[in-house]
């Protein structure tokens, strides 16, 4: 089970060292129950790593390119990464797809990269509500997942655009049939994102199909990111 914070834009190094160094203190009891990590922003990195350097905590970054270094204004490479010692990435995004023009194109060429550099990826995917309701989540989740390829360091986070930061979270039903044709295309394990809090997140990873969850905005609050690692490791 896997339980990944993705702080998004927010918290600053000073901010992210607190956090960090609080966080350790009250899920160092969990490890080997429940894999924890922690994304925050590429100025946030080496706080992060600093903090939680003698932890089971995992830190990771919010994006990679898929070069190793050139003319690439605003881009980090993953050896960059891996010289100050981040464990994963997250590739592919809804807000980097919706925002920042990113393509099932560039998410693969960003997962392979960082895979082959030895970091963990976490490869984002998911369906717009309009999608879902012209009856196209499957076709919509196998042309992103084609672009991608097994591999040991690969976890795939489904979650479904319409519920991402809109309060709104799919049902225990949709999200078991979402991670069950994830997985009868791609054999990795699934996480689900979209909402989680403590509150709905029970219901979820019990199911069988459910590896873990990828969370957003509860991830930013320590007792409710604790919370919920610490009702994963109970489902452990």
């Amino acid at each position: 089970m896997l339980i990944a914070g993705n702080w998004k834009m927010n918290k600053t190094p000073s901010e992210t060292a607190e956090f960090c160094t609080l966080l350790k203190s009250r899920v160092g009891g969990l490890a080997g129950s429940v894999d924890i990590s922690v994304f925050p922003p590429y100025t946030s990195l080496p706080a992060a790593v600093g903090a939680l350097a003698d932890t089971e905590v995992a830190v990771g970054a919010q994006n990679v390119h898929w070069e190793p270094e050139g003319p690439f204004t605003g881009e980090v490479s993953a050896p960059m990464l891996r010289e100050l010692g981040v464990y994963a990435a997250i590739v592919g995004h809804s807000e980097r797809r919706q925002y920042f023009g990113e393509t099932d194109e560039t998410a693969g060429r960003r997962a392979a990269a960082a895979l082959e550099a030895g970091l963990f990826v976490i490869a984002c995917v998911g369906e717009l509500e309009a999608e879902r309701e012209a009856g196209e989540t499957e076709h919509v989740l196998r042309r992103q997942v084609s672009v991608l390829f097994e591999d040991d360091r690969l976890v795939i986070a489904y979650e479904p655009i319409w519920a991402i930061g809109t309060g709104k979270t799919a049902t225990p039903d949709q999200v078991r049939k979402g991670h069950e044709f994830i997985k009868s295309l791609l054999d990795v394990p699934v996480l689900y994102g979209g909402s989680v809090t403590p509150g709905n997140c029970t219901d979820l990873l019990i199911l069988d199909a459910v590896d873990g969850a990828l969370v957003g905005g509860a991830s930013l609050d320590l007792d409710t990111f604790t919370a919920i690692c610490e009702l994963a490791a109970s489902r452990s």
